[in-house]
């Protein structure tokens, strides 16, 4: 939500924000919000002191469960009315002829007053009018907060907001005597109505000026309810969601008017007359509302930030059941009436008020913000109609007990003590559901942020696997079939069989091959019947080349001499290159060497197909025998399906004097899949190979150590897993990246149940080591933050300059993605990922992934990482965390050569951009630096160097050509062969 443009701050106004952690954006939202809320506030704080004073003199404190049930209805009813309201009008109107609802009456309270024989009907509505009110007011000022601010702003923002209700408490409190003194009752229910009439203004103005943050309710279509709760999943989390809200709102709404009513039970007690107890009223609220104050103003939103949403919330019920049991240890409630239990519960009414208003007031708005947008305003309706349900319920149970205790002659002896004990079992209950609440806000936020991210658990796969089964058999659209048997593969690739062939003979020729190339994954005999009913004269030769070798690697038994039929030349190629591999591996002597005759002329023959299906029958045989001499020829062949097919059978027969082949085709885009396809099959046989080019910084092309590490990735075995661990937990910078990035995706695959052996392997990946890499990463993010302070455009400019700083920004990123990927190993990998994706939305989305992020980070760093993280989301040059490294301003020079005093982590374009700002700039840099990086396995960075060395000491140049001439990279052999015509050296 964007300010209005029309007002702009003055800078004194910006630096209170800044003190008051807000964010200029959000002060002037803010300000209108706590200036509606104190005048509302006053207005019914007025209100409740006169109609309490008023009401204990007319009836007592036996009438209040009376007004409770009373309230309840008028609450329940005023409920109905704004949940009507929001139906036909637009949100902004609703709010304002709320505001104005709650003020109306109090003009007919001021005349009642003043008629004798209307004022006890008039004091005992302005009790009951008070009482909804307070609670109307209350919702409507979380709907409107929800409305103006996001999960994140509300945290900053609605502690300041709701401190209008403490300075409430303060003016109210300490002018009430002196207006009562100088107006009288009667004319201070004009001064009220006139505040709430203030309120109501200043709220339409809101309305007004931010007209974009309420929704045209009259617009809201049953399509785009329905689009919020597509997904049946998401729309029962969010039901379950609102029942336990509307329990908890509702007990706590209960439990507060049980501690008042055993409050004012003990005034009553206490023998006051009205003016005593309207100045002990007053004088208590106005001591409660400046410290309420000051918890609102310096401790609630930092309590908030450090403790979390519901440790936060949690401290008003711990601290009331803390408080009860103390009071019923000590044995208060045996003491009656007396002054040492009207004390014990002027305390618990004290910290109920006190914590209700400050800290627990702070968190309310933000526990709906999980709740999607469309449906937020009317669900916190419904919770405040069962907080007025809650009130009436209070009140009845209040009468049965007395009524109890009554009959049984125990009113004066144990009605305390069971009064308290209620408030024990209410706080209790409190508290558990505050637990249950915690655990469904955190998963519902990630459900409505990750939109078609997918976790399941087992019994969530078999319940899949089974609507998969039955859309599979029910489904007549060849595109659909084809889609669902990838997903049963990837599901469950053991059992596919089961499901596949008793459909085989029904299913059309693609979906046959399909079908025959995933059960060839897993083979079974139990299926072996299926499969040969596609053997048949006239068959597609692909589908009866997979049927073949299906039936004859699930029968051990089988009769070769029905495969001899195939071997003929005008058989298809694909079949008789099959038929041929399957005879080398089972036949006897005499058929073998018949078999290898047919191959050896399929590898020679002038057509492509031929060869290649020749190629691929040698990788299904196993053995090359005599073959191995056309191995060399076919690895050159002019056709790249031949070449393709080759790499495959190279490693299938594990022909080790050919691996070297292997890792060439990998240089090479147009054979990199293949040779990929072929070394993962080698399996554990191609790591040390694949780790000498992975670990090699020498190497000229920098995607081939990473397609290195992509391929240990894919072979996934358990000693594949364990380098990747050992090398990814000691490198740094980029390498890092890449590693964590497969790793992931390996933890992903460990999640669908893949492999045991990647399972086994990530459990090496402990806590502690994560959180190390974790805090280097913060650590680096440090280093790249006091460079952008001290790079920054009025220190430095020119192109070097800008390159530098947006290598710093981009270095920032990086940093940013691998505590990412760090943090999935720690946690569920889709809160993360959901939390990640959420951070690339706007505004609303990024305040939902911090939250997300804030509700599941347990590390020492969280504060750090979600500061961060808050501030790259925005777009802003984050601040140095102060509590990873002490930031001092140091000149840029200065600067730069504590950057490269961490070379080791900054990326190779960075540390490049190091060198190039000092050479344009004249700077001096260590000669261990230079030295170090005219050794760097990079090119680019070694030829910056040499143009640093050229400015800055042109005689160390002289020295260092002659050493740098036959250097590998073609950038810098260049280079040097210039530098050497140029200072005419001869080598």
């Amino acid at each position: 939500m964007q300010p209005n443009p029309a007002y702009a701050a003055p800078g004194w106004l910006t630096r209170t924000y800044a003190t008051l952690n807000l964010r200029p954006e959000e002060g002037h939202r803010t300000l209108l919000m706590f200036a509606f809320y104190t005048l509302m506030s006053m207005g019914l704080m007025w209100l409740e002191v006169i109609s309490a004073a008023l009401f204990l003199e007319e009836y007592g404190a036996e009438w209040l469960p009376l007004i409770y049930i009373f309230s309840a209805v008028v609450g329940v009813s005023l409920g109905t009315v704004y949940s009507w309201l929001d139906r036909l009008l637009p949100l902004g109107r609703v709010v304002v002829l709320i505001a104005l609802l709650m003020a109306l009456p109090l003009l007919l309270f001021s005349w009642g007053l003043g008629v004798a024989t209307w004022a006890p009907i008039t004091v005992f509505a302005m009790r009951l009018w008070m009482e909804s009110a307070t609670n109307l007011n209350e919702l409507n000022l979380a709907v409107v907060a929800n409305q103006l601010f996001n999960i994140r702003e509300i945290k900053r923002a609605f502690p300041l907001v709701s401190s209008g209700n403490l300075v409430a408490d303060v003016l109210s409190g300490f002018t009430l005597y002196f207006l009562v003194s100088l107006l009288g009752v009667e004319k201070i229910m004009y001064l009220v109505f006139a505040t709430m009439l203030a309120a109501a203004a200043v709220l339409y103005y809101v309305s007004q000026a931010y007209r974009n943050a309420f929704p045209d309710s009259r617009r809201r279509t049953v399509e785009t309810v329905a689009a919020t709760f597509s997904a049946r999943r998401l729309q029962r989390r969010i039901w379950h969601y609102v029942l336990l809200l509307v329990s908890f709102f509702a007990v706590a709404q209960m439990l507060m008017y049980l501690i008042e009513y055993q409050y004012l039970d003990q005034l009553t007690r206490q023998n006051f007359s009205v003016d005593t107890l309207a100045s002990f009223l007053g004088i208590f609220t106005g001591i409660l509302g400046i410290l309420e104050l000051l918890t609102q103003l310096l401790i609630s939103s930092r309590f908030v930030e450090r403790f979390g949403l519901f440790v936060t919330t949690g401290l008003l019920p711990a601290v009331t059941v803390t408080v009860t049991v103390l009071c019923l240890l000590a044995g208060l409630p045996e003491l009656g009436g007396g002054r040492v239990f009207f004390i014990g519960l002027v305390i618990l009414k004290f910290v109920d008020e006190w914590l209700r208003y400050t800290v627990f007031a702070s968190t309310r708005p933000v526990l709906f913000q999980p709740i999607p947008g469309s449906r937020r305003a009317r669900v916190q309706s419904v919770v405040g109609v069962a907080e007025s349900v809650s009130i009436g319920g209070a009140g009845v149970l209040i009468l049965l007990i007395l009524q109890l205790l009554r009959s049984m002659g125990w009113l004066e002896n144990s009605g305390a003590r069971l009064f308290l004990l209620l408030t024990l079992a209410l706080g209790l209950l409190w508290l558990g559901l505050l637990y249950r609440l915690r655990s469904r806000y955190l998963n519902l936020l990630v459900l409505t942020a990750e939109r078609g991210l997918l976790s399941f658990s087992d019994a969530s796969l078999r319940v899949l696997k089974q609507t998969l089964i039955e859309t599979l058999e029910k489904s007549e659209s060849a595109a659909d079939q084809r889609s669902l048997i990838e997903l049963l593969t990837q599901i469950d690739p053991r059992s596919i069989g089961e499901v596949l062939a008793p459909m085989l003979s029904d299913l059309s020729p693609v979906l046959q091959r399909q079908s025959l190339e995933t059960m060839l994954e897993h083979p079974d005999s139990t299926f072996t019947d299926y499969v040969e009913a596609l053997i048949h004269r006239g068959q597609d030769p692909v589908i009866l080349a997979l049927a073949v070798r299906y039936v004859w690697l699930t029968q051990a038994d089988a009769d070769l001499d029905k495969l001899k039929a195939y071997l003929t030349p005008d058989t298809d190629p694909m079949v008789r290159g099959t038929a041929a591999s399957i005879i080398l591996k089972r036949g006897q002597p005499k058929e073998r060497a018949q078999a290898t005759y047919v191959l050896q002329q399929m590898l020679t023959h002038e057509r492509e197909r031929e060869r290649v299906m020749g190629c691929r029958a040698l990788g299904e045989a196993v053995y090359m025998q005599g073959l191995r001499l056309h191995v060399n020829s076919l690895l050159r062949d002019k056709s790249l399906r031949v070449r393709h097919a080759m790499l495959q059978a190279i490693a299938a027969t594990q022909l080790k004097e050919h691996y070297p082949s292997l890792l060439k085709a990998l240089r090479y885009q147009s054979t990199r899949e293949a040779a990929t396809e072929a070394l993962v099959r080698l399996g554990d046989e191609a790591l040390p190979m694949l780790v000498e080019i992975a670990k090699d910084p020498y190497q000229l092309d920098a995607r081939l150590r990473y397609q290195a590490w992509q391929v240990i990735g894919q072979i996934g075995s358990l000693r594949a897993v364990n380098t990747l661990i050992s090398y990814m937990t000691t490198s740094k910078g980029i390498e890092r990246h890449w590693l964590l990035r497969i790793l992931v995706k390996l933890s992903d695959q460990k999640d669908l149940r893949r492999s045991r052996d990647i399972e086994t392997a990530l459990e090496r990946l402990d806590r502690g080591s994560v959180e190390r890499l974790i805090r280097q990463e913060l650590l680096l993010v440090s280093h790249i933050q006091s460079g952008l302070a001290d790079f920054s455009e009025d220190k430095i400019s020119g192109e070097t300059a800008d390159w530098l700083r947006r290598a710093l920004a981009n270095a920032m990123q990086d940093c940013v993605e691998r505590i990412f990927l760090l943090m999935r190993f720690l946690y569920p990998s889709n809160v993360i990922q959901a939390a990640e994706l959420s951070l690339e939305g706007g505004p609303s989305s990024r305040a939902r992934g911090l939250e997300i992020l804030d509700n599941t980070l347990d590390i020492p760093p969280k504060r750090i990482i979600l500061q961060l993280l808050d501030q790259v989301s925005d777009g802003k040059q984050p601040s140095s965390p102060e509590e990873m490294i002490s930031y001092r301003p140091l000149s840029p020079a200065v600067r730069l050569s504590a950057l490269l005093e961490q070379r080791h982590f900054l990326s190779d374009w960075l540390l490049a951009c190091c060198f190039h700002v000092a050479r344009t700039q004249k700077w001096a840099i260590d000669k261990e630096h230079v030295l170090a990086c005219l050794r760097h396995p990079v090119g680019f960075v070694r030829e910056a160097v040499l143009s640093y060395v050229e400015i800055v000491s042109p005689k160390s140049l002289v020295l260092l050509l002659p050493q740098m001439k036959a250097d590998k990279n073609q950038l810098v052999a260049n280079q040097v062969e210039a530098l050497l015509d140029k200072y005419s050296l001869e080598v």
